[in-house]
This record gives C-alpha cells, sequence and structure tokens, in this order.
C-alpha cells in the first residue's frame, strides 16, 4: 500500500509551534509521506524569518510560497490572497499530495484552501469552530476554511458541536483537544539552564514575556494602544526582567515594530529585550519555568497563546483587550482594558498577588488535551479510501420543521 501524502501549510511562527506535534508525527510516520509548505512569516526577515527552526527541527521544506509583502494595509490583503492561491495551486501541482492540512484563521491558510479545496483536494483543518470575536477578521476567514475543509480538527467541545451546528457531518469533526504535557515533550521544549544562559536571565528576577499583535479592523489604534503596553513595561521594569517579540505579519503589524523599536532604543540595558522571534521551543520553554518553585513568570499581550497555550504550563497570563474575545480561557488568565494602568495593575497581580497565583497553579485547562498529533494521523490514514470525503453535505437538525429552519 502506497504512503498516503500530506502537505501541511505553515504561514507563521505561532500555527507552527502548534503544528510542531503533528508536522514530527507524520515525518516519523513510516506509512506517511510529508510535504511542507512554507509561507508568510516564515519567509519576511522583518518578521523574524523562522526559516532557519524549521530546519533545525529536521523538517524538509518541500516550497516556499511568496505572499505581496506591504508596508499593513488591510487593502493589500486581497492581492495577496490571490497571489497565494496561485503560489499554493503550483506547489500541490507540484508534490501532488493526497491531502492538505492547515491550521486557524489567517489570510495565508484561507489561501492555501481555497486553491486546495478548488482543485479537487481534501483539506483537513484544525481549529475550526473557535470564537474571536475582538476586531479581527479571524472568525469569518475561519468559518469560510471550515466550510471548505473536509475534515476538522477541533481543540474543544464547544467548537466541535459550533462545526456540527455549521452543518459539517459529525464523522467529518474530530476533537482533538491542544497541545498535551506529551505533546509538549515532542515540542522539544529548551532547558531552563539553556535559556537563563542564552537570554541572560536572572533565575529570581520576575519575568515578563510580552507580545502585543495588531487588530486588523482598528489599525489606526494600534500604535496607541501599543504605546500604553509598553509605558507599563517601562514601569514594572526595574522590578522585572521583559522579553517582548515582535507581532505577526498582519495589517498594521509593521507600524508596530516601528514603535517597538523607536522605544527600545532607549531602554536596552535596563532589563528589557526585543526579538524578532524566539522559536516554539524558547518560547515553550519560558512559559514551563512557571512550574518551577519561586518562578514568577506571565505571559503578557493579546496574542491566544495567552489563552490556549498558557493552561498547560500553568504560567499566569494577561489578556489586553478585545482581540481574543470570545475564546475559551482558565482560571490562569487576567483580562483587562487597554490602558497603563490597568495593564500595570494587572501584571502586578499576576507577579506579586499570592492568591492569584495559587489559582493560576491549580487553573484548569479549558482545552482537551490528547495526543493530537498520533489522533490527526490516525484519523487521516483512515479516510484513504473514503470515495465520499469531497462530497460535502449540510446535516442540521430539525432544519425547515413547519416551515422554519431550526
Amino acid at each position: 500500500m502506497a504512503a498516503l501524502r500530506i502537505a501541511v501549510f505553515t504561514g507563521n511562527r505561532s500555527e507552527y509551534g502548534l503544528l510542531f506535534p503533528v508536522i514530527n508525527t507524520i515525518h516519523k510516520s513510516t506509512n506517511v509521506e510529508l510535504s511542507l509548505l512554507v509561507s508568510g512569516s516564515h519567509l519576511d526577515a522583518d518578521f523574524g524569518h523562522t526559516l532557519e527552526e524549521i530546519e533545525h527541527d529536521g523538517f524538509q521544506i518541500a516550497s516556499h510560497i511568496h505572499f505581496v509583502k506591504s508596508r499593513g494595509s488591510l487593502k493589500e490583503t486581497p492581492a495577496a490572497i490571490g497571489q497565494g492561491i496561485i503560489a499554493v495551486h503550483e506547489a500541490l501541482l507540484a508534490h501532488k499530495p493526497d491531502i492538505l492540512l492547515v491550521y486557524g484563521d489567517r489570510f495565508e491558510a484561507f489561501a492555501a484552501v481555497i486553491a486546495a479545496s478548488q482543485m479537487g483536494l481534501p483539506v483537513a483543518h484544525m481549529e475550526g469552530g473557535d470564537i474571536t470575536e475582538g476586531g479581527t477578521l479571524d472568525d469569518s476567514v475561519r468559518h469560510a476554511m471550515t466550510k471548505l475543509s473536509h475534515l476538522h480538527f477541533t481543540t474543544n467541545e464547544r467548537a466541535r458541536n459550533r462545526v456540527l451546528a455549521m452543518g459539517e457531518e459529525a464523522w467529518r469533526v474530530t476533537n482533538t483537544g491542544f497541545l498535551s504535557m506529551g505533546d509538549a515533550a515532542m515540542l522539544n521544549v529548551a532547558s531552563d539552564e539553556l535559556l537563563l544562559k542564552n537570554y541572560d536571565l536572572d533565575p529570581a528576577l520576575p519575568l515578563i514575556i510580552f507580545t502585543e499583535h495588531a487588530i486588523a479592523l482598528e489599525t489606526a489604534a494600534n500604535v496607541p494602544r501599543l504605546k500604553q503596553s509598553l509605558q507599563a513595561l517601562e514601569n514594572i521594569a526595574p522590578e522585572a526582567q521583559i522579553i517582548i517579540t515582535y507581532p505577526n505579519n498582519d495589517a498594521g503589524g509593521r507600524l508596530m515594530i516601528d514603535q517597538l523599536e523607536i522605544w527600545f532604543r532607549d531602554k536596552q540595558g535596563k532589563n528589557i529585550q526585543l526579538h524578532k522571534s524566539l522559536g516554539h521551543a524558547n518560547y515553550h520553554g519560558l512559559l514551563a519555568m512557571a512550574r518551577f518553585p519561586g518562578r514568577r513568570i506571565v505571559c503578557v499581550g493579546n496574542s491566544s497563546s495567552g489563552l490556549k497555550e498558557t493552561p498547560l504550563f500553568q504560567c499566569p497570563a494577561v489578556n489586553i483587550g478585545d482581540r481574543q474575545k470570545g475564546r475559551l480561557q482558565g482560571n490562569n488568565v487576567i483580562n483587562t482594558a487597554h490602558n497603563t494602568k490597568d495593564i500595570e495593575d494587572a501584571i502586578r497581580t499576576a507577579l506579586w498577588n499570592e492568591e492569584f497565583r495559587e489559582r493560576a497553579s491549580l487553573a484548569i485547562n479549558p482545552y482537551q488535551t490528547g495526543d493530537v498529533g498520533a489522533i490527526i494521523v490516525k484519523t487521516l490514514l483512515s479516510q484513504t479510501d473514503n470515495k465520499d470525503i469531497l462530497r460535502k453535505k449540510m446535516t442540521l437538525k430539525g432544519e425547515f420543521r413547519s416551515g422554519w429552519f431550526r
């Protein structure tokens, strides 16, 4: 029996970190062949250029998918999607996979899903059914990707129910959950000793890990909001170490990078570091430091990582603003408005309020955990001979009863 050929598309650093256990499982499987399609910020030096990380992880890149570069105007995104569709189409024709696996809700992955689905190639989509209502285009893109995809791997039961409510047949939807500790072991998380050395960290001093992304529908507010966050960090800097990473390549992200660099020029040597990207092994390793007795670590910003990944490591998180509105979150998260005082107060609570820190250490992970990589590969293999995989049906319970759609 021929090996199943799986193409995996990745367009940015955070998504790659979450895909890693799946990519690694495919890479190590004897009955599966991997074609890794790399795009987006992986290829953009302005946002970290993370090709080296992928290659260091031992994965061979099958194709580089280039998108239109811009200064971040939302009006340029359709051109990037159009170019991406063509480039992904060409890559899929060249590598001839049996199925395409994509993650999340970004425009790069959206382009990949359009290309594959419209050429009759089955698409497997991870993280469908999630909710983010905070001024991004994520929800509409994610739900569109769900309807164009043929197999769905959700991170929680609520998300699975939403995918079913969208009319997807039950056999197509599997709740794999999110990263488990087993997956974390597969992440090759950097060791405590290595991180302390490489980032010149003092284990006795609190650590703030900060990332703030642009909100695509509110581009004029991105830089003013970032200034509020940076002032809060500056106020706390004498009492803590701070590691800041660049935003992703959404509309408005480049202007935020400009502001970060201007601000950072005067802050070097003041317990503040600025990095384009940490890499998934280092990032998860820093979060995992929260498990060490006496360590005071907090993840701060408006990234989904603060809600989705921190519970695995029992790391306190401060979620700023509405960008992640609607997402599941655990009791390790403090939500705060986007102003300096509230952000500073929330960070201080996360670092020094013992009652909250005890609650965070005991917080129940709202995302189901399991061996995500193995579950997904097993499911994809089980669908190899499914002749109906491309024949999608709408299956809603109770539809059109007494003239009403229910």
